[in-house]
């Protein structure tokens, strides 16, 4: 294993004072929450069509029908460049990547970022399907998008949410995957994990966790979503000093009508509270296994993230590939490919050597 360091220039205006940084290796979540709401104008399932309404730092938006869902997602570079998915997490969007995907397009990689289901323009086919936010259901959506853009394999970068997703295609679909960059590393998880219970200090750092576990926490959610998105921002990235347009951008995404319920499903299914769907038992069985990552893989850690993470020690043996970790400086927190892009663009142009 290669253990780098690697400076991010930094404007010092984008900096606050230093917050804590944190630690926990938690799992948990979730409830099987079904808003009334009908899906709108479903399209053929191969269908692409263009969005009126283009968000900054993208060149375009498109939409696809893919497995059970309409997704959203911005399609940079060349059409017949090395494809490259990145997925964001919560509370973000697909403007963690407004910068990461230029520069890789610009170096003739495809890029493509999906909004995840409950983000965004994306939508359920159906008012019907369980809005449910497991890991593999999440997966499995990425899996589906790359048959529906007939992309064989790719490579895969993520953080938060998305790094967890990136992991598990790499752990079960490892031809689909060609090599993965994982901000904070293996993040698979399972149920039984989530029942462990943590020293109370690090319990304290996943308070949302059991927020979300409550009807008032689904509530106080959808009330004040946006201020509850802004204080995950500034605690989990305490030196990210981003200014009101920069999340105003990314939190127009949580007005999807899932949001609320996918959020909590999610956090509620970790901890046992909700149940997942059974089509994807079998998928979540060999999740519990913790199964060893084959890709090539570089991951990521900035030197202030203040939300619950892993050390690079803890899991380095859970990839047995090409690997490498890379520690970001200068201030960098949870969401290290907006903090970073430059770092994080590199180590997708990096990882495919190792």
């Amino acid at each position: 294993m290669n253990t780098n360091t690697v400076s991010e220039t930094i404007d010092p205006r984008r900096r606050q004072l230093i917050g804590a940084a944190a630690m926990g290796l938690a799992a948990a979540e979730f409830a099987m929450v079904r808003p009334a709401w009908a899906a709108s104008g479903t399209t053929s399932p191969a269908k692409v069509t263009a969005m009126a309404t283009i968000p900054d730092g993208f060149a375009g938006m498109k939409q696809i029908n893919a497995g059970v869902l309409n997704i959203g997602y911005a399609d940079l570079g060349p059409s017949d460049g090395l494809p490259v998915i990145l997925l964001h997490g919560w509370p973000y969007d697909i403007h963690t990547y407004a910068d990461v995907a230029p520069i890789l397009a610009s170096k003739g990689h495809r890029v493509i970022v999906p909004h995840l289901r409950g983000y965004g323009s994306t939508r359920f086919l159906s008012s019907d399907a369980p809005r449910n936010g497991q890991q593999s259901a999440i997966a499995s959506d990425v899996v589906a998008l790359m048959d529906a853009l007939a992309i064989d394999n790719a490579i895969l970068g993520g953080c938060d949410w998305g790094a967890r997703t990136a992991n598990i295609v790499a752990a079960l679909w490892p031809e689909r995957c060609k090599a993965m960059v994982s901000v904070s590393g293996y993040l698979i998880g399972n149920q039984q994990l989530g029942m462990v219970p943590l020293p109370p200090k690090a319990e304290l750092q996943w308070w949302y966790q059991y927020y979300f576990a409550t009807e008032r926490g689904r509530a106080g959610y959808e009330k004040y979503r946006r201020d509850f998105a802004r204080l995950i921002w500034q605690t989990a990235s305490p030196q990210w000093n981003f200014d009101d347009a920069t999340f105003e951008r990314s939190a127009a995404a949580f007005n999807n009508p899932d949001h609320v319920a996918i959020v909590t499903h999610n956090y509620r299914w970790r901890l046992g509270l909700a149940e997942g769907e059974t089509q994807y038992d079998a998928l979540e069985q060999r999740l519990a296994q913790a199964p060893v990552i084959t890709v090539p893989t570089i991951t990521l850690e900035g030197d202030a993230n203040g939300a619950p993470h892993p050390e690079p020690g803890v899991y380095a043996k859970m990839f047995s590939g090409g690997y490498e970790h890379r520690s970001i400086a200068g201030g960098i927190g949870h969401n290290l490919p907006q903090e970073a892009p430059q770092a994080f663009a590199q180590a997708v142009i990096d990882v495919e050597g190792l």
